[in-house]
């Protein structure tokens, strides 16, 4: 018996192992897998080059558990080590047998795993004891037993195998027994190594016989060798990647369409990334990409793999050249890195211009869905933009759908303000804001749909890609006021009066929690609304962009403002008008008459006051500014109240100021209780 110490620079190798080495302890069978897998394509490679003579034979990577013995055994038929390579490869830590290997088979290798040394001392992150029982496929070669117990010291003595290759035994730790758990190891297999290149059993398959499941004669096979990506696209069909779908994801819906990767050079890639159905949210589409290297699981944060928009696609990607660190679990920063990123973008923008220019038709019936993912490349990434600007749609109110220039062309000729600016109208709700589409609609204008989660910071993306263009929502103003032509008409009422009438509605405007209104008089034209309620379209698209984009939440905590545009055409705000005048004339004279002496008398005041220096005003002068003011704003107070309590009985206000608050959903509670009641009234 021969026994040692390993070759490591420091006895606390193996407490790193434990704790730092690998993200999680589960990596471990990821590890011992791979390594068989390895030992066994290394044997293929060997026969394949006619270096080994025999047979292969049955070359099933095996797992088996012994909750009993408390081991975990992977067992593989591939070339298995001499007493010399277990000195080599397994006492010498992080000097790696497949580096050895690939240098002499470096044109034919088959699929190499890599870091064999290394990634065989995970096992100790969850073991008490490992055994290495192998035979070299050599000719003469004797079986060895390796043990090590997670000091630094082993032993290796002969050992009993008939058949070449290795078993490795994990004593499973006291403080790990889940692994010993065949739903755990099933798990973790299916997790791992389900894609893995050789042919992996665990267990029997079981059938139910006897009123209880019992196992068979068959192996329980866990993988599939031959996953779709490494077959050569033109001999699959359409059902045949539908079913690769439901095998990654059974609960998905089905995809819209996939795009499979093969490349040979400047790097080696291939894999199938499928288009999903994003419905609302995109954040819970994220991490469905899985990445895989020569079919071995990686991990599903491929961040640093492919940009931040293409996460949201599904599916696999697997590549050799991406650069891992020392356990495989995280992603390195690195060239190759990016010149694969920018490969799988160009690749998805050229199947998605593809498919728009050979049926456009089943690309718009997808859109909807599409969209999303457009709109949030277009907004990461520039080059996206630049490549997307030509199959990106806009989608109208009537659900016709549009290129950016198409739409461009459509609206140019009755769309232009007299600034020479494009204005596109869009709406985000067709039935909330159904009176104000109607009104553009009225004057031949087009209206978008822009519904989406990503719309409101695309639409501000698009201003400032779009030449001498404005996006304004259709209910951000009134309809003249959207796409102004030329001047604004002239107020009808004078001053005074629209300011009695503007009082008047105020006075009664309900008090909504961070909710501010202004009311402003219009002439609209008979046939317009009495009424409209309004929104600035800049202060909502800033709230609307605070809830995506840091530092801007204070946008948020401000109220929202909304003005009411009254209609000074129209015969219902004319009635209150007159009927406002009819009541309130006598009671307002008297103030009126007030108001105006004391504004005479301020004047004056202040012209007396112009002309002399600041050291030359007296205090009793400065006095009387200010009395004479505050005589001018209490009589201003009894006027308001004069006003508000005209205002308070009148019915038709009341009505008025409720249907635009109702057409803006902003009507609950007892308010649209009164008001229906109110309805009634006036209907009698």
């Amino acid at each position: 018996m021969q026994k040692g110490n390993i070759g490591v620079t420091t006895e606390n190798i193996f407490p790193v192992i434990k704790k730092f080495l690998y993200s999680d302890h589960e990596i471990f069978l990821r590890e011992m897998v791979s390594n068989a897998v390895d030992a066994t394509q290394k044997m293929k490679t060997l026969a394949d080059k006619g270096d080994f003579k025999g047979e292969l034979g049955d070359i099933t990577v095996r797992i088996s558990l012994d909750k009993e013995n408390g081991t975990l055994t992977i067992s593989d038929r591939g070339i298995g080590m001499t007493e010399e390579e277990i000195d080599k490869y397994i006492n010498q830590i992080a000097f790696s047998g497949v580096t050895d290997f690939l240098d002499k088979y470096k044109d034919s290798a088959n699929a190499i795993i890599g870091h064999f040394g290394l990634g065989f001392y995970s096992a100790f992150m969850v073991s008490k004891k490992v055994e290495i029982i192998t035979k070299s496929y050599k000719e003469d070669a004797k079986a060895v037993k390796w043990s090590c117990d997670g000091s630094p010291e082993f032993t290796i003595e002969d050992a009993e195998k008939t058949e070449r290759g290795s078993d490795i035994v994990l004593y499973i730790d006291d403080d790990c027994k889940e692994y010993l758990e065949k739903a755990q190891i099933e798990q973790l297999l299916q997790k791992y190594c389900k894609f893995m290149p050789v042919t992996i059993a665990f267990g029997k398959e079981t059938e139910w016989k006897d009123g209880k499941q019992v196992d068979t004669d068959k192996d329980h096979i866990i993988n599939n060798a031959e996953p779709l990506w490494t077959k050569t696209p033109s001999t699959l069909k359409d059902e045949d990647y539908k079913s690769f779908y439901r095998t990654l994801y059974p609960m998905q819906d089905e995809p819209l369409f996939w795009i499979h990767l093969n490349v040979d050079y400047p790097f080696h890639l291939t894999g199938i990334l499928y288009f999903p159905r994003i419905k609302s949210n995109i954040e819970i589409q994220r991490n469905k990409i899985q990445l895989y290297c020569n079919q071995v699981f990686v991990t599903d944060q491929v961040e640093g793999i492919v940009p931040e928009f293409l996460t949201l696609l599904h599916g696999v990607i697997d590549s050799p050249d991406i650069p891992l660190n020392v356990s495989r679990s995280y992603l390195q920063s690195d060239r190759d890195v990016k010149k694969i990123s920018t490969y799988i973008t160009k690749k998805v923008a050229d199947r998605l211009a593809s498919i728009f220019k050979n049926d456009r038709k089943d690309y718009e019936e997808k859109w909807d869905d599409l969209k999303i993912f457009i709109n949030y490349g277009m907004l990461s990434q520039d080059e996206f933009y630049d490549r997307a600007k030509d199959f990106a749609l806009l989608k109208d109110v009537d659900g016709k759908y549009f290129t950016f220039e198409e739409y461009r062309t459509l609206i140019k000729d009755t769309q232009t303000d007299k600034d020479g600016n494009l204005i596109y109208l869009y709406a985000n709700n067709k039935e909330e804001q159904y009176t104000y589409i109607e009104a553009a609609r009225q004057k031949g204008y087009s209206v978008l749909l822009m519904d989406g989660q990503l719309d409101t910071p695309a639409v501000s993306m698009f201003e400032q890609k779009f030449e001498k263009s404005r996006f304004t929502r259709v209910d951000a103003d009134i309809i003249e006021r959207l796409i102004v032509k030329e001047d604004a008409p002239k107020q009808t009422l004078d001053a005074d009066t629209a300011d009695n009438l503007s009082q008047a509605f105020r006075s009664q405007m309900p008090s909504l929690e961070k909710t501010e209104f202004y009311v402003e008089v219009q002439a609209l034209g008979e046939n317009a609304q009495p009424v409209l309620i309004t929104q600035s379209e800049y202060m909502r698209r800033m709230k609307d962009i605070s809830r995506y984009q840091q530092g801007m939440s204070f946008y948020a905590e401000m109220p929202d403002t909304y003005s009411l545009v009254l209609n000074s055409d129209h015969p219902l705000i004319k009635k209150v008008l007159d009927d406002e005048k009819e009541k309130t004339e006598e009671s307002l004279k008297p103030i009126l008459s007030e108001i105006k002496g004391q504004e005479a008398r301020l004047a004056a005041l202040r012209q007396s006051q112009d002309k002399k220096k600041p050291e030359e005003i007296t205090q009793e002068e400065k006095d009387d500014i200010s009395n004479t003011q505050k005589a001018i704003d209490e009589q201003r107070s009894k006027k308001q109240q004069v006003i508000a309590e005209y205002a308070k009985g009148n019915d038709v206000l009341h009505q008025l100021i409720d249907l635009a608050l109702l057409q803006n959903g902003m009507l609950k509670g007892a308010a649209l209780d009164k008001f229906l009641k109110r309805s009634v009234d006036l209907i009698k």
